[in-house]
């Protein structure tokens, strides 16, 4: 007969027994690393395919815990509605300040938004410039030239993309800034607009119109977009820059129902502080982002070229009289765009 074993002989064989299932406990029982859901507009693509793994691994280095950041891109307007109509993001990066303020009407983000992030909650700011085929055939150097009846020009749709509606409001403040008035400024904004062929829906459809499907004299959009068109196909454009455009901020904001729903307002506001420190700048600087820090902006100075701006602020009185005045339904574009 086999002698019985010891305590300590069965004691043994149970912790072995029982070790796969205690090493296995942590792993089962382990929270899910958190998630954040970045909600941009289209041609914010690229910059935040760098910042993401950038501030991911600053995040790790601070506090030890891994953060996974997934993207969403659109026009920006269209991609507001999709948040307001419960899309789950974390935090917002838009192009205009008037998609945050109707996200905080539906009590997603708190109303004073603006004021949770130094400058206005925008990290970075850009301006409309125009994008032309090599040796600028049509010789177009103003917006004045955008209406001439010989000139097509790429436009996307001021109601559903933020980079269309800063230049419709950047054609129109042109002439309000040299002393023009309002029905010469709605006439040569009405112009301009005839002479658009197609009204894209985002800005980086409205690039892909104006550079692959070859459609037009001009494509105008962000500065930091035709900037990198250059870099991608070399000599095949030229960017022109007209004497005045607007400034075009480009805000950010924390979508406090759904952080505060998923516990994450930590890692996402964390993730919006990176964009003002000085990697998050730099970063913005090569994507030819105009940045807030001053060092940052002196490095990068040679990719930004002198323009007067002005601000929504400045000629329209702020971006909510501006949308009722020119972008809501029956409002200035739609008068301008029925009689194309």
């Amino acid at each position: 007969m086999t002698a019985p074993r010891s305590l300590f002989s069965r004691r043994l064989l149970l912790a072995f027994t029982l070790a796969p299932l205690v090493l296995a406990l942590p792993l089962a029982a382990r929270a899910a690393d958190p998630e954040l859901l970045n909600v941009s507009y289209d041609v914010a693509r690229e910059l935040y395919k760098d910042i993401n793994p950038a501030f991911i691994a600053d995040y790790k280095q601070k506090t030890g815990e891994t953060v996974v950041i997934k993207q969403s891109h659109g026009g920006s307007s269209k991609q507001a509605r999709s948040v307001a109509d419960g899309l789950e993001a974390s935090v917002v990066t838009m192009n205009q300040a008037n998609d945050i303020d109707m996200l905080a009407e539906r009590g997603l983000v708190v109303a004073d938004w603006a004021k949770k992030f130094p400058n206005n909650a925008a990290p970075y700011y850009s301006t409309m410039v125009f994008l032309v085929r090599k040796g600028n055939p049509k010789k177009i150097a103003s917006w004045d030239d955008l209406a001439r009846a010989d000139v097509k020009v790429v436009i996307p749709n001021p109601k559903t993309a933020g980079n269309g509606r800063y230049t419709y409001l950047a054609a129109w403040g042109s002439v309000l800034k040299k002393g023009g008035t309002e029905a010469q400024a709605r006439e040569l904004t009405g112009r301009i607009f005839k002479n658009v062929p197609v009204l894209d829906g985002g800005g980086r459809v409205a690039t892909t119109t104006f550079t692959q499907r070859q459609i037009g004299d001009a494509l105008v959009t962000f500065e930091n977009e035709v900037q990198l068109v250059r870099a991608e196909f070399g000599d095949n454009f030229e960017v022109v820059y007209p004497a005045t455009s607007i400034l075009a901020e480009s805000p950010v904001a924390v979508v406090d129902k759904v952080v505060d729903r998923r516990n994450v307002r930590k890692q996402a506001t964390a993730y919006l502080n990176f964009l003002y420190s000085d990697a998050g700048q730099e970063i913005g600087a090569k994507h030819f982002m105009r940045v807030r820090s001053a060092a940052v902006a002196k490095k990068y100075a040679a990719n930004y070229k002198p323009i007067t701006l002005f601000t929504v602020d400045e000629l329209f009185g702020g971006w909510k009289a501006a949308q009722k005045k020119h972008f809501d339904d029956g409002g200035e574009f739609d008068k301008i765009y029925s009689q194309k």
